[in-house]
């Protein structure tokens, strides 16, 4: 992190950062702006962690050029932080350039206003299509919809931007959440085709706001989708074959020539959508897919390649995949119903020989007849082979090598004149279910041989050290959507301060502290709690039992119930107090004598001292923002740790600043809450104004999203409470908490009344 003492620098370019490495990086982005200065090392570590060196360089240059385009901070500031996550899941090498071909293109175009939502949303895009050319597919409809509705005053050279490429940037991720790259694409055409003259309608199309949108986009669902069944078959891939590999979609949208499943280093390659075909789901299939990459990577052994005809490898791939489909219904029978449907059954005599190539039409009537039990073929050179692979199957010897040996002879013997032509008969002979097999192949060429013999691997490199920020959806209140990955929350531990500070603070408050005590002695958990008057308990009450005897002996029903019981009593509860630090805390309260920033350190430190006595789960947090790229979270005191000099001395460092973006505050709170197991957990807010931002004019904006996290922490089990030291806060609190709120009209009462709403809400 930049040094706190310096970040008044008027040119940012000046400004010292913590290490030489980032010195160094500071110095190649060449950025004078002084909100990216705030955030660079943050980003710059978390870019370390997922990029090499030369990733790392060629990332800084193209930061270096987006904050070269003159369109302010905010494109760097959304490259800086989103481009670690993409990648993640992309290869950073094949997908940067065809982004800065995009941003470039729109630079140079009137739509360059649109480079800045194309980055903020770029992770959320790269969520949903998973690859490097899902991603430049995406870019070509990017660029295709911003030239197609970008306005012209003379009709030859494009003068105005396209009013709705800003708002499709933004509604991007919510539709490719819903349908495939080629659904993304044919619904474009369709909004500029229907509201290409009428600007205010393509707006709403393209941002979804529009019914006939929202229905056409559902219309463009043509098939299973990937994303929605990613979950169910990555489960299925590890029950079935104990295999955690990673599913990576590829997208058909643009694809030049049909494209097979196939094994990858870094997964299995699936097809992003695959539609419903008679007597075959598209999850059926997907299953499919799996099961038969699985098999092979479970039974199949590299054959090489070298000095094989283009024929006799066509025979060998046909065999074995045949070999691991009859493996797979020998393991798991229950598949065969779908294998069947899904494998193609040419007819016979339904190509001409003479006149095309029929290689791939006779090889698929052979695999057919390898794997249908039941089924035979009226070419007697088919149904002799067929013969030949099953009693193979059945000696138990059929391995790879094997298979090999009976395509090979096949391959002799079936060879037609035709086999050379151009024209190739495909009817019913894709078998899409299947891989392509170049797992199958090993290619020996100059110089592989030295490549077997790899250097031992070096030791691991020290992570850079750091934090990455957390990314947090904002709730758009007027759009009626969700603006993914848009506030980046960054936290950390409060440096201390002297924690003899606290402490002549709770000596000052000692007669307060003592009426406290006498509560907390009431609310206090015993250990055993006696219930009396049982009829069957662990022990005698002799009070009871001594008057029921007098009750019998004088004639009289004795009461029955003379046993006592016992039950455990205790507390189950987890709080987390966040104090807003917003700069309105630095205000003097009447009087001139302290400011509500210490007054409220004051009460901070008697509620902390209040549930350390009751033995109650807490942890303190303060926040500020300074814009949605830089939200602040500070731990003052974490739930494991005890009221003690450390907690004691951070709370007397707390200081104030910046505004109050709330809702990614209260998200983030509620996930440190979430991971506690207690029976009652308790968020409770304290501030004193109402949600701001520098970047947000709008204020109806940020309450809106506050209220929208206060209810997805009440979807999560935690009760949220707000104390608000704004004596005008009855125009908005309530919209945010609901009934879960109090004002307190005279601020230096808050060291009595926070412990005192604590206790009320945990009685």
């Amino acid at each position: 992190m930049a040094v706190p003492g310096l970040r008044n620098i008027a040119d940012a370019r000046q400004r010292p950062m913590s290490s030489p490495s980032a010195q160094a990086a500071w110095t190649t982005l060449d950025c004078g702006f002084a909100v990216v200065a705030d955030v660079f090392e943050e980003c710059l570590a978390a870019a370390g962690q997922v990029l090499t060196a030369i990733e790392l360089g060629d990332y800084l240059e193209a930061a270096r050029t987006i904050g070269k385009l003159g369109r302010g901070p905010e494109p760097l500031l959304a490259f800086l932080e989103h481009w670690p996550a993409v990648a993640r899941q992309l290869a950073p090498a094949e997908a940067l350039p065809p982004l800065m071909a995009s941003i470039r293109s729109l630079q140079k175009s009137p739509n360059a206003p649109a480079v800045t939502p194309l980055l903020q949303t770029l992770a959320a895009v790269v969520a949903c299509v998973r690859s490097s050319d899902g991603l430049a597919a995406y870019l070509r409809i990017v660029l295709d919809l911003g030239e197609r509705t970008a306005g012209s005053i003379h009709g030859r050279q494009l003068t105005h931007p396209s009013p709705s490429l800003p708002d499709f940037l933004l509604a991007a991720p919510r539709a490719l959440a819903i349908v495939s790259l080629a659904g993304l694409n044919r619904w474009v055409s369709q909004g500029i085709r229907l509201t290409g003259d009428h600007p205010e309608r393509q707006r709403d199309f393209f941002s979804l706001q529009s019914a006939e949108s929202r229905r056409l986009l559902e219309g463009e669902r043509d098939g299973t989708l990937f994303a929605t069944v990613e979950r169910r078959l990555a489960l299925s891939l590890q029950a079935l074959w104990a295999d955690d590999s990673a599913l990576v979609p590829y997208s058909t949208t643009f694809a030049e020539r049909r494209q097979q499943p196939y094994l990858a280093a870094d997964g299995l390659r699936l097809p992003a959508v695959l539609t419903d075909r008679p007597g075959s789901s598209g999850l059926a299939r997907y299953r499919l897919m799996l099961a038969h990459m699985a098999g092979h990577r479970r039974w199949s052994q590299p054959l090489i390649a070298d000095n094989w005809s283009p024929m006799q490898r066509l025979a060998v791939e046909a065999l074995e995949d045949a070999r691991i489909d009859c493996l797979l219904l020998r393991l798991y029978p229950g598949l065969t119903a779908s294998l069947l449907a899904a494998h193609p059954q040419p007819l016979p005599g339904s190509c001409d020989a003479a006149c095309e190539n029929t290689l791939r039409h006779r090889l698929t009537r052979l695999s057919r007849a390898c794997i249908d039990p039941t089924g035979s073929d009226p070419d007697p050179l088919i149904d002799e082979f067929a013969g030949r692979f099953r009693r193979c199957l059945a000696d138990g010897a059929a391995s790879t090598r094997a298979v090999a040996e009976i395509a090979l002879a096949y391959a002799a013997r079936s060879r037609l004149p035709s086999d050379q032509y151009a024209r190739v008969h495909f009817a019913d002979t894709e078998i899409g279910y299947r891989d392509d097999n170049r797992h199958l192949w090993i290619h020996l060429e100059a110089g592989d041989e030295e490549e077997n013999f790899e250097p031992p691997p070096s030791a691991a490199a020290s992570e850079p050290s750091g934090l990455p920020p957390r990314h947090y959806p904002e709730w758009d209140e007027a759009a009626q959507t969700w603006r993914p990955d848009w506030v980046a929350v960054y936290e950390a531990l409060h440096p201390p301060a002297k924690a003899a500070d606290i402490d002549a603070l709770l000596a000052r408050h000692a007669p307060l502290a003592r009426r406290l005590k006498r509560l907390l002695d009431l609310l206090k958990p015993q250990e055993r709690v006696r219930i009396r008057h049982q009829e069957n308990g662990s022990e005698l009450d002799l009070d009871v039992a001594v008057r029921a005897w007098t009750d019998w002996r004088s004639g009289h029903l004795p009461d029955p119930r003379i046993q006592v019981s016992h039950r455990t009593a205790g507390r189950d509860i987890s709080v987390l107090l966040l104090i807003d630090l917003s700069q309105s805390l630095n205000a003097t309260l009447p009087g001139g004598q302290q400011s509500i920033l210490d007054t409220a350190r004051e009460a901070v430190a008697l509620l902390a001292w209040a549930i350390d006595e009751l033995g109650d789960a807490c942890a303190i947090a303060g926040f500020h923002s300074n814009a949605r790229h830089e939200v602040r979270y500070h731990h003052i005191k974490g739930f494991s740790e005890a009221w003690g000099d450390p907690v004691k001395a951070r709370l007397a460092a707390v200081s104030a600043g910046w505004s109050t973006r709330m809702g990614a505050a209260l998200r983030h709170a509620g996930r440190m809450l979430s991971a506690r197991r207690s029976e009652k957990r308790i968020l409770l807010v304290l501030t004193d104004g109402e949600p701001a931002d520098i970047d947000v004019s709008d204020p109806d904006y940020l309450l809106a999203d506050a209220r929208k996290a206060v209810g997805e922490l009440a979807g999560s089990g935690i009760d949220s409470f707000c104390l608000s030291l704004d004596p005008g806060a009855d125009a908005y609190v309530g919209r945010i908490f609901g009934r879960q709120w109090r004002i307190l009209d005279r601020i230096e009462r808050l060291p009595e009344q926070l412990p005192m709403v604590y206790l009320n809400l945990t009685r």
